[in-house]
């Protein structure tokens, strides 16, 4: 049997059969009236992930959509991928988190609905993971990404942004915002239930969270295109993303991160996953 003919026929299995093993990897992707982009990118994420030979499922974390969103999801009927409808709008850190905490997988990655970073840079993350990693962070910013169509405005606001996040909370992570991050379930559970900030500077407290917890935290450069008919107000996020640095600061000092209840310190090295191996035996 050719590649392509083991991956369609995994990929038809998955989009038929609910896998009897509880997933190695979970991917999650919060999504806020997506009904133009979620199939193309449920698609390409199912095609690839299924290429590898494990066992995988797909979690939407909706965000309130009033669109057809949620109605489109559902209709596809996927037995391995889990929609989790939001009442409301309440903020893309607010939809990741639920997805990460609904999330079984030994390993979960977080990607944004528009596939700026193709799912295909997943396993130079998974290296990370393999080789003691707790948290891989995709980076539009460390040597060797490469980044497409990316606005003046966006490169002007993200060096600024940056030079502020390095200098004010000591994160040598050159990229804190981009959406493509993969974690250990542990790290994962640890980081999402102590994360309380639901806009868009979530990923700079879970980043910041990662090293009051002492994680080991790896930046990797990625492949990332400014996908057409983002809604996001460059802009107004970063003015935001001001706003919320002084939240996470204020919170820490005065003790409102509760760290010690779920620092990881005293585990053991952690040890290489070697999910690559597609003879892997499930657990």
């Amino acid at each position: 049997m050719s590649a392509e003919s083991g991956t369609y026929q995994a990929y038809r299995t998955w989009v038929t059969e609910k896998a009897t093993v509880r997933p190695l990897i979970s991917v999650v992707i919060p999504a806020y009236n997506e009904e133009w982009r979620i199939l193309p990118t449920i698609g390409a994420i199912a095609t690839h992930m299924c290429s590898r030979g494990e066992p995988w499922e797909l979690i939407i974390a909706d965000d309130g959509s009033t669109d057809t969103t949620v109605s489109l999801l559902e209709d596809l009927r996927f037995p391995n991928m889990t929609v989790l409808v939001a009442a409301r709008n309440a903020g893309k850190g607010d939809a990741v988190r639920r997805g990460m905490l609904a999330a079984r997988g030994d390993v979960i990655l977080f990607a944004d609905a528009d596939q700026s970073t193709p799912i295909e840079q997943f396993d130079r993350l998974l290296d990370k993971i393999n080789a003691g990693y707790d948290v891989v962070v995709g980076s539009r910013a460390a040597d060797g990404a490469t980044v497409s169509s990316k606005s003046a405005l966006r490169k002007v606001l993200s060096r600024g942004l940056n030079l502020i996040v390095r200098g004010g909370f000591g994160i040598s992570v050159s990229d804190t915002q981009c959406g493509f991050k993969l974690f250990t379930a542990p790290a994962a559970r640890s980081l999402f239930t102590l994360q309380v900030i639901d806009g868009f500077s979530f990923d700079l407290e879970v980043i910041y969270l990662a090293g009051r917890l002492g994680l080991r935290t790896s930046e990797v450069p990625v492949e990332w295109i400014d996908a057409p008919g983002s809604t996001v107000d460059a802009a107004k996020v970063s003015l935001q993303f001001l706003a919320d640095l002084a939240r996470i600061k204020v919170r820490d000092l005065r003790g409102q991160y509760p760290v010690t209840a779920h620092s990881p310190a005293g585990r053991p090295a952690p040890s290489p996953h070697n999910l690559p191996r597609s003879d892997r035996t499930p657990r």
